[in-house]
């Protein structure tokens, strides 16, 4: 892990230090490595959605931290950034740093610092970590600060200087331009060009992608191919191309796939939904192994199926759901020993739940949280610690609310998809979607406030809802939902 962060951030860092004295290349590194433990999307691994967020935030970060080291490079747009940093440990001694249910809370700050020292300092503070160690580091650099060559220094002229002679000057245009915050027309102006070009490039990859997809849907009767996270087209072929030669290879393992679904994932087996998960880094004796497999898995299935409904029974008929993009993706055998450990504590603790008195509501279970919660789409995410008295009243005291939620996500999915075909027809789009982590309230709101712009540029376009400005790899444009 060390190496890792080592080799992102010399790259980015080591090629400044002789523009940037304050802070030494190998000082940056070790000054971040307690934001990249913080943030890092190898502690995520049970979070896609955080985890997703921190990935292409980490992206961002590093181009700016990158034109930030450019030789000569003035123009710093205020670049806004969020991340899910995982909280100090429960029994932490620092008690004035409260631990969230989820282990991580989500901070959102701009960068618009000019120097590297002025950025790392903006990171940690925003993050609410240490930056003692800053201090030292900088007091100690401040000699080569002044030691500096000036031979290569930029001359700066009197402010008359500019007054007199009608050049604009270049720090004033600098501080105007991070005063001024990115808005989403000023955004397309920008970046229009870049999109239309990735978009062009990849579009014979795109009908590649359709067509191996149908071909092998066809061939093989499943339900649907997907992806777990947003790798680009040409990676989705390549694993495409691998699972059909797999099928020339060996025909006899894949007999029992029929209506199900193919999930490419970081890792091979059966997911807690059904679905059958192929892991990107795994060759083909892994993938055949699970196809052979798939007789057993589908009988560990039933037996989950059987232990949900025992739970259903024990709490009042409410029941045991698992929403692929809430929850982590679990296998199928860690999501049945969630539900029999949660199973016995329920049944030894012989909750006086009244038979069908909570039919019509539903609950999932995780095992990262401490307590329980209700989520906005009416469902109750139930902490498999969750002590039975407390989930009792928990239950009792929201059940009422919890029908009146599902009854408001139904209106809210209904709303939603009316407004993302009728964005997608006013605009020409390509196709409009979002990432996991956007809610379909934010959603809601961003595309109401869209269908109030004349925005031409987005015509044939594809049109990503995220929490951030971006060009991805192949052409797809991405915006913040709550663009200004």
């Amino acid at each position: 892990f060390y190496y890792f962060i080592r080799l992102c951030l010399e790259k980015i860092l080591l090629q400044g230090v002789l523009q940037s004295r304050t802070l030494s290349g190998a000082d940056a590194i070790n000054a971040l490595r307690p934001f990249y433990f913080a943030v890092h999307p190898d502690f995520f691994g049970q979070h896609p959605k955080e985890r997703e967020v921190n990935e292409n935030s980490l992206k961002r970060l590093n181009g700016y931290l990158e034109n930030l080291q450019k030789p000569g490079f003035r123009s710093f747009k205020p670049t806004p950034l969020t991340f899910y940093v995982r909280e100090r440990e429960p029994n932490s001694s620092n008690v004035q740093e409260p631990f969230s249910a989820s282990g991580f809370r989500a901070v959102s700050f701009t960068l618009h610092t000019r120097d590297l020292l002025s950025t790392v300092l903006d990171i940690l503070n925003s993050c609410s970590l240490s930056t003692e160690h800053i201090q030292s580091l900088n007091v100690n650099s401040q000699p080569r600060k002044e030691a500096k060559s000036t031979v290569n220094r930029p001359i700066k002229w009197d402010k008359t200087y500019y007054s007199f002679t009608g050049f604009k000057d270049p720090e004033e245009e600098l501080e105007q331009a991070q005063r001024v915050e990115t808005t989403l027309i000023s955004w397309l102006d920008d970046n229009e060009a870049s999109a239309v070009n990735k978009l062009k490039k990849s579009l014979p990859l795109r009908k590649e992608l359709e067509r191996l997809k149908l071909e092998l849907s066809h061939q093989l009767q499943l339900s649907d191919i997907r992806w777990q996270r947003s790798w680009g087209i040409a990676h989705r072929c390549s694993q495409l191309h691998s699972l059909g030669r797999l099928v020339q290879q060996r025909p006899e393992v894949l007999k029992n796939v029929k209506g199900r679904t193919v999930v490419f994932t970081d890792r091979s087996g059966m997911s807690a939904a059904g679905h059958i998960m192929l892991g990107t880094m795994d060759v083909h004796h892994h993938w055949t192994k699970i196809f052979e497999r798939l007789p057993n898995y589908y009988k560990l299935q039933k037996r989950l199926l059987l232990l949900e409904d025992r739970i259903s029974q024990l709490l009042g008929g409410i029941q045991v759901i698992y929403i692929e993009e809430l929850q982590p993706l679990l296998t199928l055998e860690e999501y049945y020993e969630t539900l029999d450990s949660f199973y016995n504590k329920l049944r030894d603790s012989r909750l006086p739940f009244h038979p069908r008195s909570l039919r019509g509501l539903q609950m999932i279970l995780e095992s990262d949280r401490y307590a329980p919660s209700l989520h906005e789409f009416g469902h109750f995410t139930i902490p498999t610690v969750c002590d039975p008295a407390t989930l009792q009243w928990f239950i009792f005291a929201k059940a009422q609310e919890a029908r009146e939620n599902l009854k408001r996500k139904e209106e809210m999915m209904i709303t939603e998809k009316e407004l993302i075909d009728t964005s997608t027809e006013r605009f020409s789009l390509d196709r409009l979607y979002k990432e996991p982590s956007v809610s379909s309230a934010q959603m809601i709101d961003c595309c109401k406030r869209l269908l109030e712009e004349s925005l031409p540029y987005l015509q044939g376009m594809h049109l990503c809802i995220s929490h951030f400005y971006s060009v991805l790899q192949d052409g797809d444009l991405c915006i913040p939902w709550n663009w200004k």
